[in-house]
């Protein structure tokens, strides 16, 4: 009986046990496949949360694209479609961006938006995550509003041996070289009342190419302004790329800043010609001033060719002119600016090879307001824009404009004088090499003979130091 009792609780004991070890073996399954599922889970929420990490971090570098593009490139209106920013190949995952401009209630005033998608694999149509943003931004204005008396396009500003600014501010697209000894502004002047240099370095891509003139990268083309040996600036100098401020002061180089590319002055040309009531030959004896001579010159008149005045010749001018070719003046030529007209400037404007020549004592002379002549110079080597032939060019880029801008078309030389005047070479350079006041003077490029010392005492027509940018207001997500 004993070992039939001892025998029972054995299979007892056994019977016990499998239903145990068939639960426990149920139980371990079902927290594998739990586990499993966790991690199944968990891994499509962390390739998930990468791809909407990827739209943000592109979202943002689209609206600080964005905003560079705003404060750098004219007119700029968006991307013009996607972007790629990331295109990993080793993760099989691409990401875009595409941003555009919205004009708000106000002019100074805009909405940004950007739409960024994370694709994966990188050949898929079906973005795997978006994010799409809106940046309000505005426009504000900064600077003293002066007057701006030298305004030079993407040939920049050339200041030779011992040549000196000493009044008006100075506005370039492309680049400053101060020669040995050469001078923009006084040590004298206090600060608060400094002269303001803005460059905004736009003469890349070197060599040209149809994008020219853009502006340069950091690190493209040098730094925009280049003094040579005791050349100094004593000026408020802002300018893009510029990471050298030696000999600068008053109060100098202010550092990292970017520079919105100045328009050049615009002028109604076609107006004029319209306008145009008296046309008339160089020989005609109405216009041709030989020496000693004395003649009146209607307004709106035309001149079909080169006229050049003689020794000594007094024109009296009524209005505006327009020369076919050349003006040139002789030795101690004047023009006189008549009461009349007040403070409108008359325009000479002439399109000759040989463009307008000031020289040999050649001056104008103010009315009593102080005006002086406003003189233009259209010559340009080629036009960009097919079907336009010089002078008629209505926009000049690439080669067309690099082969233009350093070919001297206004020229004031040996004590030529041009007081209260604008000196405006419309497509290439503007050359003054004599001491005296002269109004102001824009061109493509400029350049200061040896030892001139200018005085300006105008401003350039619609040009202003005052300095724009964008700056973000407001920034939100888009849900749509």
């Amino acid at each position: 009986m004993k070992y039939l009792e001892l025998f029972r609780q054995k299979n007892d004991e056994h019977g016990f046990i499998l239903p145990v070890l068939l639960v426990t073996g149920v139980l371990v399954i079902m927290i594998i496949a739990a586990v499993s599922s966790s991690v199944v889970v968990n891994q499509n929420l962390s390739v998930q949360e990468s791809y909407r990490v990827n739209a943000q971090f592109t979202a943002d570098a689209g609206l600080d694209n964005a905003i560079s593009k705003m404060n750098t490139v004219p007119s700029w209106s968006g991307s013009g479609g996607e972007v790629t920013l990331l295109n990993d190949t080793v993760r099989n995952v691409k990401t875009t961006y595409e941003t555009t401009v919205a004009n708000g209630v106000t002019p100074d005033a805009k909405t940004i938006t950007v739409v960024a998608k994370t694709y994966s694999p990188i050949t898929s149509a079906t973005a795997k995550s978006t994010r799409k943003y809106e940046m309000d931004i505005r426009e504000v204005t900064s600077g003293t509003g002066g007057i701006t008396s030298v305004v030079s396009g993407v040939g920049g500003l050339v200041i030779q041996n011992n040549a000196k600014i000493t009044g008006g501010d100075v506005v370039v697209n492309g680049t400053i070289t101060v020669g040995n000894n050469g001078q923009i502004g006084l040590s004298s002047t206090p600060v608060a009342n400094a002269m303001n240099v803005r460059v905004a370095h736009t003469n890349c891509p070197n060599p040209v190419d149809i994008t020219y003139p853009r502006v340069c990268a950091s690190g493209e083309n040098g730094q925009p302004i280049t003094i040579g040996n005791n050349g100094r600036i004593y000026a408020d100098v802002r300018a893009t790329n510029q990471t050298t401020g030696t000999n600068m002061s008053n109060p100098g180089l202010i550092p990292n800043q970017t520079v919105t590319p100045a328009i050049l002055p615009d002028y109604d040309r076609n107006a004029q010609k319209a306008a145009v009531t008296t046309t008339l030959a160089p020989s005609s004896t109405t216009v041709s001033c030989g020496n000693n001579q004395t003649k009146t010159w209607p307004a709106n008149l035309r001149i079909t060719g080169n006229i050049a005045l003689g020794n000594n010749c007094t024109v009296n001018l009524s209005g505006d002119v327009w020369v076919d070719g050349n003006l040139t003046f002789g030795n101690n030529a004047r023009m006189v600016v008549p009461n009349s007209l007040g403070t409108t400037l008359p325009v000479i404007m002439a399109d000759g090879s040989g463009g307008i020549v000031i020289g040999n004592n050649g001056t104008v002379q103010t009315n009593s307001s102080g005006t002086g002549i406003y003189f233009i110079a259209y010559w340009s080597s080629a036009c960009s824009v097919g079907g336009e032939t010089p002078p008629n060019c209505s926009t000049l880029n690439g080669s067309a404009l690099k082969n233009s801008q350093d070919q001297v078309r206004i020229d004031l030389s040996n004590n030529g004088s041009a007081p209260g005047s604008i000196l405006y070479a419309r497509w290439s350079r503007a050359r003054v090499s004599n001491n005296g006041a002269i109004g102001a003077v824009a061109g493509q490029s400029i350049e200061l003979g040896n030892n001139a010392v200018i005085n300006f005492t105008a401003s350039v027509p619609g040009s202003s130091n005052l300095t724009s940018t964008w700056v973000k207001r407001g920034y939100m997500r888009v849900y749509d």
